[in-house]
């Protein structure tokens, strides 16, 4: 299978969420709901002052992490999922949902934890790469990055294995492994960033 080379394309998305409000099957899919459990069971900490989750999607996952954050950023690229998320999350006043693409409408705010779920290999290297250097700009020292990927095949830019590793092999000079996991289908990795240099 030949690899893409350019970052997905807006319209990509675009298209996948016209046919379909929930075309992962986020809210129904045994693998997403078990890997939801398995991301929550990783995190090392039991309560974050401020979390970020860029590509949430509908928010099925966002309303689950914001049990356990005292403010939650989520961001997504397509406007449906966006209206989706919200309304999902209507009732937690703590949590904000944007519209936003990866890394361009990264933001400017400081977070102890940092969800990077499903959506790092869709990125071509120059993105991937403004991306980790975003994610070491914005993570408090001590802060957590927590990396989740899908192993199956694809046509994306990279594997679930390439993104996983190129982002701790960028990530070394701020944030080191502290555990990682891994089922037949997907891996989790937590990285834990350093004292501030």
């Amino acid at each position: 299978m030949t690899r893409r080379t350019q970052t997905l394309p807006e319209d990509y998305f675009l298209g996948i969420y016209a046919s379909d409000p929930d075309p992962w099957r986020f809210t129904t899919s045994s693998y997403e709901r078990d890997k939801y459990a398995a991301t929550l069971a990783a995190l090392p900490q039991a309560h974050y002052r401020a979390a970020f989750e860029p590509a949430c999607s509908i928010g099925v996952f966002t309303r689950a992490l914001s049990e356990r954050c005292e403010r939650l950023l989520a961001t997504d690229l397509v406007p449906a999922a966006v209206e989706a998320a919200r309304s999902r999350c209507a009732d937690r006043t703590h949590v904000e949902v944007r519209p936003g693409t990866m890394p361009a409408d990264w933001p400017e705010e400081r977070f102890d934890l940092i969800v990077l779920s499903e959506f790092l290999y869709f990125l071509a290297p120059a993105d991937f790469a403004e991306l980790v250097r975003r994610a070491g700009a914005t993570i408090e020292p001590g802060g957590d990055i927590v990396l989740v990927h899908w192993l199956g095949e694809t046509d994306y830019p990279l594997s679930g294995d390439g993104a996983a590793d190129s982002f701790i092999r960028l990530a070394a000079s701020f944030a080191q492994v502290l555990n990682q996991s891994r089922t037949a289908d997907y891996r989790i990795d937590v990285l834990r960033a350093g004292p501030a240099s």
